[in-house]
């Protein structure tokens, strides 16, 4: 739980940085944000002391010149892409981000579907997004890209897409995830700008991976981890090292655009002011690392994390064995294991013990409690209320919700509800804590343990229900799971 960034030292660095990038951009600059702007917590995560609003904090400095354009793919849309960090949909996160954005007063100028082929969540989704008074514009797909730079930039290539209409000096072009088109859309703005005789700029606001570490430090491989499905791989840039004679870690797509770019910079000014991808990114993130064994800890347990959400997405039907492998090749270039995660063996030593399901959470002074399934509440829930007693200092064996309380809410559950489970879900479990604690003190102790729960790491031997996930995400708790089910049936909610 210690930290091992600087967050204050990086809002400045970055800030100057960007400051600085706009002064040279000739009036006009597409600032292309790499990860997430808001919510950033596997920077988070892998940077103890990151706090995941910096971004947005930087840019609110800037916000009588700024203007947001939010860039979704549209294939993303059609299969109903998750954020796994807050479990909801791309296409939903986009609404979310454009909310967040307003009430700070951040202006949203548009929405740009890439990838788009005419799906039809696409379109129904852009139908939405106009009746809500949304601007939307259509990139396409190009025929050789990036490789192809004549027909990329061309009228055929960059010119069939719609123009992106902006009004501020500095367009932030950012996204829901990863692969969702940043680059290309700012690639094919400056076409356009170029087009209509407009000068403008390209930078790129990145956090990982972190250029000035070694390309197989823990943090970039937690980067890998984090982008498995995408197949990103971390390289050294073969343009920086030529260029400047410096070792710098990036990633295949930038290495790989990185001619595209190139060419564009020199339609429109004559030459490129960069001379690598490395170059062109604002990353001062490996400057602001100041406890660099904290970050590496940090960052093979988040390279766990990512093992077992794939093999509970491929379990699910969502995750392929190809991500799952690479994500198994990254731990053992990590020098790990499953059981590195502290929280794994204790729960399924519980488990062997009950004969059933069980789960652990580590709390932040290291300290790890159990909880077993029973006739009242499920494994996670008992982990739940029994780290509430850790934390509070309460004893094991009091009962913080009187079984007064318990029986009524599994009658409602399996008489008038239709539930076949009278356990009851960690939601359930924290409104019948919340009702108790209106009058028992002991349980309003506990409840007041609740922020302490964030960071901290839990475990289940099965696959929770999407009610339970949930919670655990709203609380801040890092869980993962076995990637089984408690029963053999082929539904579960």
């Amino acid at each position: 739980m210690r930290a091992g960034f600087d967050n204050a030292k990086y809002r400045e660095m970055q800030s100057r940085q960007i400051q600085e990038r706009i002064e040279q951009s000739g009036g006009k600059l597409y600032l292309e944000f790499g990860g997430k702007l808001f919510d950033d917590f596997h920077a988070s995560r892998v940077l103890p002391g990151f706090e995941p609003d910096s971004k947005v904090k930087m840019l609110l400095e800037l916000k009588d010149q700024a203007e947001i354009v939010i860039v979704i793919n549209s294939s993303d849309i059609e299969k109903n892409k998750v954020r796994g960090d807050l479990g909801i949909t791309y296409d939903v996160d986009v609404l979310r981000l454009i909310d967040s954005f307003r009430e700070i007063g951040l202006t949203v100028g548009s929405v740009v579907l890439t990838q788009y082929a005419a799906q039809p969540a696409a379109e129904a989704f852009q139908k939405r997004l106009e009746s809500l008074g949304v601007k939307v514009f259509r990139h396409y797909s190009i025929s050789g890209y990036p490789s192809n730079i004549p027909l990329i930039v061309s009228d055929e290539g960059f010119g069939k897409n719609d123009y992106v209409e902006t009004t501020r000096s500095l367009i932030v072009v950012t996204a829901p995830g990863p692969g969702s088109g940043k680059m290309a859309t700012c690639l094919s703005q400056l076409y356009h700008e170029y087009k209509r005789g407009v000068q403008a700029g390209y930078a790129k606001f990145e956090t990982f991976p972190i250029w000035n570490l070694p390309l197989k430090h823990p943090v970039n491989l937690a980067y890998e981890a984090a982008t498995a499905d995408l197949n990103d791989v971390n390289m050294i840039d073969p343009f920086h090292l030529e260029a400047h004679g410096v070792t710098a870690v990036n990633y295949n797509r930038d290495v790989e655009v990185f001619p595209v770019l190139n060419a564009m910079l020199e339609k429109i000014a004559g030459e490129s002011p960069y001379k690598s991808p490395t170059d062109m990114g604002v990353n001062m993130a490996g400057n602001c690392i100041t406890d660099d064994e904290v970050c590496c800890e940090a960052a093979r347990q988040e390279i766990i994390r990512r093992y077992y959400s794939a093999l509970c997405g491929r379990r699910r039907g969502t995750d392929s064995d190809e991500t799952v492998y690479k994500l198994e090749l990254l731990l053992n270039q990590s020098g790990i294991s499953p059981e590195s995660r502290a929280v794994v063996t204790p729960a399924l030593e519980r488990a062997e013990q009950t004969g059933l399901p069980a789960a652990s959470i580590e709390l932040p002074d290291g300290r790890i409690v159990t909880g077993k399934t029973t006739d009242l509440l499920g494994a996670s829930s008992a982990a739940l209320l029994n780290a509430l007693k850790a934390l509070g200092g309460i004893q094991k064996d009091i009962h913080l919700i009187s079984p007064i309380i318990i029986e009524p809410l599994q009658k409602l559950k399996t008489t008038h509800l239709g539930s076949v489970n009278p356990r009851l879900h960690t939601d359930e479990i924290l409104i019948a804590l919340s009702i108790c604690a209106a009058t028992n003190p002991t349980a309003e102790l506990a409840l007041r343990q609740l922020p302490k729960l964030r960071g901290c790491e839990a475990h289940s031997t099965v696959l929770l229900s999407q009610v339970d996930e949930n919670i655990f995400r709203r609380l801040g708790v890092n869980l993962t799971s076995e990637p089984q089910y408690q029963t053999k049936k082929l539904y579960h909610k």
